[in-house]
């Protein structure tokens, strides 16, 4: 083993995986159910590892918020990745999950330096915290496979889904992350 890969402490980071983007939620991603099985597996693996699982949740304060809205069943985490008792739930109002939050503290109290990330939306919450999170230092590799989207427009053009994943993703991988699938990351850890 090398001193790198002896020195590395990693954290698994699930972003946003709640019930209002899943079918019948108040803002359905494309393949979020599919998404949320791939990032189950990599929580099981974390947990048998005994490693450190991170949650982070979106709550909305906007007084025109329509989905994630305190105390509803859509802004729950969705069963498939439920916290554990033991495992670190940390609350955001903003895309970036550091922002006004105790994630970098939490982070630094665990000597964390590489973080595993997956979660919803790709091109919002996930995008923000990966490129926060690579300004702060961190090594990062994105689970793909464990990511959601939607359909998007600018300028009365859509962009289907699958689109808006691989724009977002290829941009991520271009410096800020190595963007890597489920399988790939079960089979190399």
């Amino acid at each position: 083993m090398s001193i790198e890969a002896q020195n590395t402490k990693t954290a698994l980071i699930l972003i946003d995986i709640q019930n209002d983007y899943f079918p019948k939620g108040k803002n359905e991603l494309v393949g979020s159910e599919q998404a949320s099985l791939n990032a189950k597996k990599v929580l099981d693996k974390f947990r048998k590892d005994k490693s450190l699982v991170i949650h982070i949740q979106h709550l909305s304060t906007r007084k025109d918020a329509t989905f994630f809205i305190l105390n509803t069943n859509g802004a729950e985490i969705h069963k498939n990745v439920a916290p554990l008792k033991d495992e670190k739930v940390i609350i955001k109002h903003f895309p970036n999950s550091f922002r006004e939050t105790e994630l970098l503290t939490y982070l630094e109290e665990h000597k964390i330096n590489k973080l595993i990330i997956a979660g919803m939306m790709t091109h919002m919450c996930v995008d923000a915290t990966v490129r926060a999170a690579k300004d702060l230092g961190y090594t990062i590799e994105v689970i793909g496979d464990a990511c959601a989207t939607k359909d998007l427009s600018y300028n009365n053009k859509k962009t289907v889904a699958s689109e808006v994943q691989n724009s977002f993703l290829s941009a991520l991988s271009y410096f800020y992350a190595s963007v890597i699938s489920t399988n790939d990351f079960l089979q190399n850890n």
